[in-house]
């Protein structure tokens, strides 16, 4: 039996009621009756689970059968190809391990190749970087090695491959490249894609759903949480529901935080935040957020006093939130920030800002509001301000270890550091 097992027992002591068994030491002395069965994993439409408990990061990670990440694997597994084709490679090698002699790949042969790599690599990530590309040719040449030209000109041909199989999924209908469809214009807009690791970036609506339907679903949504008394079950279901509309929305338009808000209300309550950040990364955002800010907060401590002291440790705080006693006239020219209110020195509020504009006010404390904050910029699919693009590096791919696969050379430093011991 494939997937994790879940044993049950009948209980005397509850009616014969299914237990689930974790000891042997708690079955029946007498006669014991077992059900086994597989764990079924919820798919992203449905979240009601949150509404009750926080998932675990490694439960989130496992996420729906078919899940997909954002990262190649590495290293890349080379899929297997036509059986003529495997025969060749096959006869090439040999011939390569016996006296060097390199194999003349024909056109449809490396056609066949291409084919079956760029679907491999589309599986993972429509749009892989550069490293990406060299990593899946030097794979191939490590399996292959008696297949001509060397890895550097199959990477070459590898890109472009990758953008004729785009061009094919565009016209399949799959959203996620069909939003990047070329248009005349006097300049090319920005590429929409997953910059954040994101696994379910721009889903496309399930089978038998239209437009329509999502939109249904939204305004009873809206309706709902005008209500004195909210249902927050139903509200969940339905935004696990609405997901794949406001995806749509949220990417292709690039609507004003104040217009998602007005749409999307529930949206910007801290739990269907968690809620929206599960389904984008699979990954729990306060558990990922706060195990790596326990992990590494004493290091962080340890360097900055080391390079700058104290001094330079306070003008970094201050760069990620600002101690004001008017938070109404502060946010002007704001984009993206944490707001402190001071009644003497007391912290009265922290508040998230975007656009200028409160979002989150009365939050718990800092770190809860940068975490929430992080959540928001993935939800409503924000860049990261450039001022303080790796500070938000460190945050993503460092504390949450979220596409930490591939950092700037600044922060792989950084990470570096905080993982060298110290004697």
């Amino acid at each position: 039996m494939e997937g994790d097992l879940v044993i049950q027992y009948q209980d005397p002591d509850f009616d014969n009621d299914l237990c689930n068994l974790s000891c042997m030491s708690d079955l029946p002395k007498d006669k014991a009756t077992l059900k086994v069965h597989t764990k079924v994993y919820q798919s992203y439409n449905t979240d009601s689970t949150l509404d009750t408990a926080s998932l675990s990061s490694s439960s989130l990670e496992e996420g729906p059968s078919g899940t997909q990440t954002r990262q190649l694997p590495q290293p890349f597994i080379i899929p297997a190809f036509s059986f003529d084709v495997e025969l060749k490679l096959k006869q090439g090698n040999e011939a390569y391990h016996r006296d060097g002699t390199l194999l003349d790949v024909s056109k449809n042969m490396k056609s066949d190749i291409l084919d079956k790599l760029a679907e491999a690599i589309y599986a993972h990530n429509p749009y892989p970087t550069r490293e990406e590309y060299d990593h899946v040719a030097q794979a191939l040449i490590n399996k292959h090695p008696g297949s001509a030209n060397g890895w550097y000109c199959w990477k070459f041909s590898l890109k472009f491959k990758m953008g004729n199989f785009r061009q094919k999924m565009r016209v399949a209908g799959c959203s996620e490249v069909r939003v990047n469809v070329r248009t005349p214009g006097p300049s090319p807009k920005r590429l929409k894609r997953a910059k954040k690791s994101e696994v379910n970036f721009l889903p496309d609506f399930p089978e038998g759903k239209a437009h329509s339907d999502f939109e249904m679903e939204r305004s009873a949504m809206v309706m709902e949480m005008k209500k004195r008394k909210v249902d927050w079950k139903q509200i969940g279901e339905m935004m696990g529901n609405t997901f794949p509309l406001r995806r749509k929305e949220i990417v292709e338009d690039e609507p004003l935080v104040a217009q998602v808000k007005e749409r999307w209300p529930a949206l910007f309550r801290e739990q269907r935040i968690e809620a929206e950040f599960a389904r984008l990364t699979s990954v729990d955002l306060k558990s990922s957020f706060f195990t790596g800010l326990d992990q590494y907060l004493l290091r962080f401590l340890e360097l900055y006093k080391a390079k700058s002291g104290i001094v330079g440790l306070t003008r970094l705080m201050r760069c990620l939130d600002d101690v004001t006693d008017d938070d109404d006239t502060f946010t002007q020219g704001m984009k993206v920030g944490v707001v402190m209110v001071k009644d003497g020195e007391d912290i009265i509020a922290t508040s998230v800002v975007l656009e200028e504009s409160v979002i989150l006010p009365d939050l718990k404390d800092f770190p809860h509001a940068i975490s929430l904050l992080m959540g928001l910029l993935f939800a409503l699919n924000i860049d990261h301000p450039k001022e303080l693009r790796y500070t938000f590096e460190v945050f993503q791919k460092v504390l949450m270890n979220i596409g930490g696969g591939q950092c700037s050379s600044l922060v792989h430093g950084l990470r570096n550091k905080l993982l060298r011991k110290t004697f």
